[in-house]
């Protein structure tokens, strides 16, 4: 009797942890955010290097709260300012401190216009006073605090205004913007979305000059997109995109000196045609700018210092490349006047220290691996710190060295990918890590050795909760294609079975300096591949030639040729991948987003002998309707390079479809046109070949919103399921 029900509990406690071990993941999971990541909030590091803040959100109350806390202790040491507390305000967004810390810059009713700018009502919260006073009764953008905290510099209908924080004044500093023909201080479409920037004004360290680029976009073709939104007629949104060849904004740069209320554009010693000024940022003497000029092929950049007193101009680096010149935040004025700045020009990406005359000290970082981030100067201890992939190319370490590039140091112990985030003296890190075997955990370590001081956060919980699902294993391996071992993991059914055979969903995304294989954890896309493993797929990636972090080389092969290197590698990989006997190489297909979804359509049209289906979601059809910067950048112009341009675009093999194809776009996609899939479907129509397609009214480059994701999701399941599935035995 004892025996029986001891076998009895060994039964039933088999059985409970084979059912743990056998949740499925559903689409419903996934985009419900049953699996969503614990993260640490955006943080502020206070000046006293000690200490942090943090916006936090009450749910119940509705309100917003900026809490500082110890670094060392990780306790609440108080409530800066409490939106409650605020009759103006019921909650804000955003925050800025004002460079002594006794003005806090609140958004409220922030609405966005394009991948990164907003339009906002921002307010102005006195820490000593509790005062609390409005900037502008209007909505404006990039408010931004002069250094010595008396005025405030914005934005508004393409003008720029300066408010003085004592009197209350607003002096408006330009006269000339006009929508979709003169803009200053702030960016247009595609400096937006291809420099990654918004904010074209700077102050200088006097808070009594300020910089700025007049963007002229007479010129610029418009562009409109339809919104067709809830009202009985459709409205269009109509802005200038510079497509690849065409008219650019013509940019200038100016200084307007508050004092004299005078503006004076900026003339270097250079004459320019066609260019573009990617950055600017003052040094730090006052009266000194620093400007960077950049050729429209974007294989020369220039860095200008322009003496605002003098009106004087002088060419202090040249950075040169056979294909492009990145262009990077990482440019930092040390007090004696000499200047950090990152370059590939040994053939990674590496730090360098040139004297104020633009004159090499030292080349600081070297290797053959790439320095990925750029974290900042300890100028006490004359200690650079930066992220690297030394440890190989798909993990990320956090790193110090001296300036004279000595003593270099490891701060991350773990395999995967870590970043950090410094205090302000920087004597304090918080470390984040993951892999993809570990969430997301967050930790206090000191900048010195690296070694951790606390742990502030991790994923336990989601970790435990997946330990009830039935996951496989992502194995990263690296596959000889072309000449090269190219990076790449795979996940297979968690039954895998050797002696069957399994359709194989290939996933990539390809663009110059990308990479899709890395040693990190989780996003919403790999619970989507679990989800396809449980079905009895195996999905794969693979990061071709044209992907980063494996050197210049590696990375500019693609060079006037975007999608011809990339999509064979592709191509190989499949066939290689086909001839396992564990895979059916019958059926096999691609997918992609964005340049992935380019990728996966040049696939099926020129592999049609090995891709079964793909699908390609926002997808470039032809180069030729894509932005110029960034599209130029890879490609130069149609004009100079008209057979890179079409020999490599989708829309034109059409006639090479012989599998089954499903597009995919939103109307509402200021990035990558709907024009690319409209004229795709007409191409695939005249040509007389059948597809699927779906089309998500007024969705941007993201497809999201409401039920928008889960939807999507669904619509390319069931299609995968149709053209590769239709084999799998239960």
């Amino acid at each position: 009797m004892r025996f029986t029900k001891q076998l009895l509990l060994v039964c039933f406690i088999t059985s409970l942890f084979s059912t743990a071990q056998n949740n499925k993941i559903s689409l419903e999971d996934i985009w419900s955010g049953t699996f969503r990541t614990e993260r640490m909030d955006a943080l502020h590091s206070m000046n006293n290097g000690q200490q942090y803040s943090v916006l936090n959100f009450d749910r119940t109350s509705g309100s917003t709260t900026i809490d500082v806390y110890d670094y060392k202790t990780l306790n609440k040491e108080k409530t800066l300012v409490n939106s409650a507390n605020l009759e103006a305000v019921k909650y804000f967004t955003d925050y800025t401190f004002s460079d002594d810390e006794s003005q806090i810059l609140l958004a409220t009713d922030v609405e966005s216009i394009f991948r990164r700018s907003t339009l906002g009502k921002y307010f102005i919260y006195d820490t000593k006073t509790k005062q609390l006073e409005l900037v502008a009764e209007e909505k404006i953008q990039e408010p931004t605090f002069s250094p010595d905290g008396t005025k405030l510099a914005y934005g508004y209908n393409n003008n720029l205004f300066v408010k003085d924080l004592k009197t209350g004044n607003t002096q408006q500093i330009t006269f000339d913007g006009e929508k979709n023909k003169i803009i200053n201080g702030i960016t247009d479409w595609v400096y937006e979305e291809e420099f990654g920037f918004v904010r074209a004004f700077e102050w200088n360290a006097g808070s009594d000059k300020i910089a700025f680029i007049r963007f002229d976009e007479t010129d610029v073709p418009e562009f409109s997109m339809d919104v067709y939104g809830q009202d009985l007629y459709q409205t269009q949104n109509v802005f200038k995109y510079p497509k690849a060849g065409e008219a650019n904004a013509k940019v200038s740069l100016h200084i307007h000196d508050l004092k004299a209320s005078q503006t004076e554009e900026v003339k270097v010693n250079k004459t320019y045609t066609d260019f573009y000024i990617p950055r600017i940022a003052w040094t730090n003497n006052p009266d000194v700018l620093s400007a960077q000029y950049m050729n429209r092929h974007q294989d020369e950049l220039d860095l200008w210092f322009v003496n605002a007193k003098a009106n004087t101009t002088n060419l202090v680096l040249e950075d040169r490349d056979n294909a492009y010149v990145d262009v990077t935040d990482n440019l930092t004025f040390i007090e004696d006047d000499s200047f950090i700045w990152t370059s590939e020009k040994d053939g990674y990406n590496h730090i360098y220290h040139y004297d104020e005359t633009g004159k090499l000290i030292n080349q600081i970082t070297k290797g053959n691996w790439e320095v990925t981030s750029y974290y900042g100067f300890d100028a006490k201890n004359k200690t650079i710190f930066y992220q690297s992939t030394e440890n190989g190319s798909i993990n990320r370490d956090v790193y110090s060295i001296k300036l004279n590039g000595r003593d270099k140091t490891r701060l991350s112990a773990n395999d995967g990918t870590n970043s950090a985030a410094f205090s302000a003296d920087f004597s304090y890190f918080i470390k984040t890590f993951s892999s993809a075997t570990t969430a997301p955990v967050y930790t206090l370590n000191n900048a010195k050795n690296g070694k951790q001081i606390k742990l502030i956060k991790d994923n336990t919980a989601l970790q435990n909760k997946l330990k009830e699902y039935q996951m496989s294993k992502k194995e990263f391996s690296t596959i000889a294609i072309n000449g090269n071992d190219l990076n790449m993991w795979m996940i297979k059914p968690a039954n895998f079975d050797a002696s069957k055979s399994y359709p194989l969903f290939m996933f990539q995304y390809s663009g110059p300096g990308s990479q899709s294989v890395s040693n990190s954890w989780n996003n919403a896309n790999d619970y989507w591949y679990q989800y396809l493993a449980q079905k009895g797929y195996i999905i794969a990636c693979v990061d071709g030639r044209g992907t980063g972090y494996k050197g210049a080389e590696f990375k500019k092969v693609t060079q006037k040729e975007l999608g011809k290197y990339e999509v064979e590698d592709q191509i190989d990989a499949a066939k290689k991948l086909g001839a396992e006997s564990y895979i059916d190489a019958s059926r096999i297909g691609i997918w992609g987003w964005s340049y992935g979804g380019y990728m996966s359509s040049n696939a099926l049209f020129k592999g049609n002998d090995v891709f079964k289906m793909a699908i390609a979601v926002a997808p470039v059809t032809s180069w030729r309707f894509y932005d110029s910067i960034y599209t130029e950048r890879y490609m130069t112009t149609p004009q100079e390079n008209p057979s890179g341009y079409d020999e490599n675009s989708p829309i034109n093999h059409v006639d090479k479809l012989k599998g089954d194809f499903l597009l995919i776009h939103g109307t509402g996609d200021d990035n990558v046109h709907v024009q690319n899939t409209m004229r795709m479907v007409e191409a695939l129509i005249q040509a007389d070949k059948q597809f699927e397609w779906m089309i998500y009214p007024d969705k941007n480059h993201g497809i999201y919103g409401g039920n928008t994701r889960l939807h999507l999701y669904k619509k390319m399941t069931n299609f995968i399921d149709q053209t590769l599935g239709d084999k799998i035995l239960p």
